[in-house]
């Protein structure tokens, strides 16, 4: 509960919210309506206790900061502003910058990737960089199209599959690096205890082939993922170095090769939502669906100089998996190399299809029947 609170409190001040707009964004819930009156309670006390010892907490800092400027109590000196991490911009820091373009001569420089937006639990505020002219005013726009990073079919299949969602900016990012055949691949077990051995088998295999040094990257969505593959981070290699990073930590990294951990129903996108609770204050969501775990699958792609592995778990695939295959930008293979890529439900497009047998003879079913009754005859697969 005291975590919630802090959090609470940190994305209600950012946000500068008033006891009566919280009052207003819990409406009838009563859980919500509660919450909201002890909070308020809670931060009163904070306020009080703060004051008393002459301090200010951070979002204070901000929001104080903004109040000064903008009342013209103290004139700043700055004539050009530069912004870095445009897209992780919270609120109350775009506020700020604001207040501060308003001394007459002042310009902004802001940098940043609205396709790698990813902390808007710890406040970021996408608006403020897809929105940009409603919160600075008109400028112009350089677009950075050019990455030395990762090769161009690699880029694609990133690219392509972060603007799904509308609301991302439109680029095409050329490459410079150069290609080579699937920088995108997947392999399937059938259980996720074969995820060190899989993962191991590819590394030793990339190792034969290398005459220098290489690093690696195993990502997971979560930090307990390392668990699945102590056995591929503790094997010895002749050229690699390998590192276990979550997806957040790797954001700002890079590695030749890339390992994409536990592409799974359950595990990536993440169906773990925050408290309801903390939406009352948060910044409004993008409201495509998994808008946030997508742009996080784009960011742990993109790591990669030369090649990405997708691990998954057989009938268990991730969404975002599946909507690759469907797309014909991955193909699955097993631990021995054969190509098992599934059919995916044209129906529900969430699952794979399963050979059955029915009265007029075989024909693919969905694996989420009942819930789903896709089918498809085995000629149209």
């Amino acid at each position: 509960m005291v975590a919630l609170i802090r959090s609470f409190m940190s994305h209600s001040k950012g946000n500068r919210l008033t006891p009566e707009e919280l009052a207003q964004r819990a409406g009838d819930g009563l859980r919500a309506r509660l919450f909201t009156r002890l909070y308020v309670v809670i931060l009163t006390e904070w306020d009080r206790q703060l004051r008393a010892a002459g301090q200010i907490d951070f979002e204070d800092m901000l929001n104080l900061a903004t109040d000064h400027v903008e009342s013209g109590r103290w004139e700043s000196l700055y004539r050009l502003i530069m912004v870095d991490e445009m897209q992780d911009t919270s609120t109350a820091r775009a506020a700020l910058v604001r207040a501060l373009l308003k001394t007459p001569g002042t310009y902004l420089y802001a940098v940043g990737d609205d396709w790698q937006s990813i902390n808007r639990f710890a406040g970021s505020d996408l608006s403020v960089m897809t929105r940009f002219d409603d919160w600075f005013g008109a400028g112009s726009t350089i677009r950075l199209d050019r990455t030395f990073r990762s090769p161009q079919s690699l880029c694609d299949i990133a690219g392509g599959f972060v603007t799904k969602n509308p609301v991302q900016i439109s680029k095409n990012v050329r490459s410079s690096a150069p290609d080579t055949d699937e920088t995108v691949i997947a392999v399937s077990v059938r259980e996720r205890s074969q995820y060190g051995s899989v993962v191991r088998q590819h590394l030793v295999g990339i190792d034969e082939q290398l005459t220098g040094p290489a690093k690696v990257l195993l990502l997971g969505r979560y930090a307990r993922s390392k668990d699945d593959v102590t056995s591929a981070l503790d094997a010895r290699y002749a050229n690699l170095t390998v590192e276990f990073n979550t997806v957040h930590a790797s954001k700002g990294k890079e590695a030749d090769y890339v390992v994409v951990l536990g592409l799974e129903r359950s595990g990536f996108p993440s169906t773990i939502e925050d408290d309801p609770l903390l939406q009352l204050a948060m910044a409004a969501a993008d409201p495509y669906p998994f808008a946030e775990e997508r742009r996080l699958f784009y960011v742990a792609l993109t790591r990669a100089k030369r090649s990405a592995l997708l691990v998954t778990r057989a009938g268990g695939e991730s969404a975002f998996l599946l909507e690759l295959v469907r797309n014909r930008a991955v193909k699955i293979r097993s631990a021995k190399g054969d190509d098992i890529t599934p059919v995916v439900c044209p129906k529900c497009k969430k699952r794979t299809m399963k050979e059955r047998n029915g009265r007029y003879g075989q024909f693919f079913g969905c694996t989420g029947y009942p819930v789903c009754a896709g089918t498809m005859k085995l000629a149209d697969a």
